[in-house]
């Protein structure tokens, strides 16, 4: 008769799961939009989205042509600690820009 090797024994171990809390990174995330204006040149976004929100050229461009023909466009997303400062930097240029959940 076959008998059970003593690593499959009846020993039963028990292990306690702890709950953690999470900061969830998508809940926390907001958007910065930027809007379209009458006032800043292509050239002055594009330039703004390359030295304050660290786009590349061809990706500034690109967000400048979303804004100019869809009225708006989000520009980055992230913590609130994180954009709120490129915020205030866009905002300092003239653009108009806010943090939407």
């Amino acid at each position: 008769m076959w008998k059970e090797p003593a690593i499959f024994s009846q020993r039963k171990e028990y292990h306690e799961e702890e709950e953690v809390l999470l900061m969830d990174p998508l809940k926390d995330e907001v958007k910065l939009l930027v809007y379209n204006d009458d006032h800043n040149t292509f050239d002055w976004v594009i330039e703004s989205f390359v030295e304050v929100c660290g786009h590349s050229s061809i990706q500034a461009e690109q967000l400048s042509y979303m804004i100019h023909f869809n009225g708006k466009a989000v520009v980055k997303t992230g913590t609130k600690a994180k954009l709120k400062p490129m915020k205030e930097a866009l905002l300092d240029r003239g653009l108009s820009a806010v943090l939407e959940d």
